[in-house]
């Protein structure tokens, strides 16, 4: 078994670094990258810029990325 390739992968980022809505770390660029606020994930759509998810009802919400940096943000589900 090579395990080369996993030697090569890029290293894991540390948590402080994963943490958003600080100001200190710009929200993720890449087309379907998935945030969390408030308990709720949303992925951002290619073109339009916006982070996409639902409210508490189970609604769409769309987002700026100026409203989700307010609203405070993590890459991770617990915030």
């Amino acid at each position: 078994m090579n395990t080369t390739k996993e030697a090569e992968s890029e290293p894991a980022k540390p948590v402080a670094a994963c943490v958003g809505g600080d100001g200190a770390t710009a929200l993720p660029t890449t087309p379907c990258s998935v945030v969390w606020s408030k308990g709720h994930a949303y992925v951002l759509e290619g073109a339009q810029g916006r982070w996409v998810g639902v409210d508490d009802r189970g609604r769409p919400r769309a987002l700026s990325g100026d409203e989700l940096r307010r609203r405070g943000w993590s890459r991770s589900r617990t915030n």
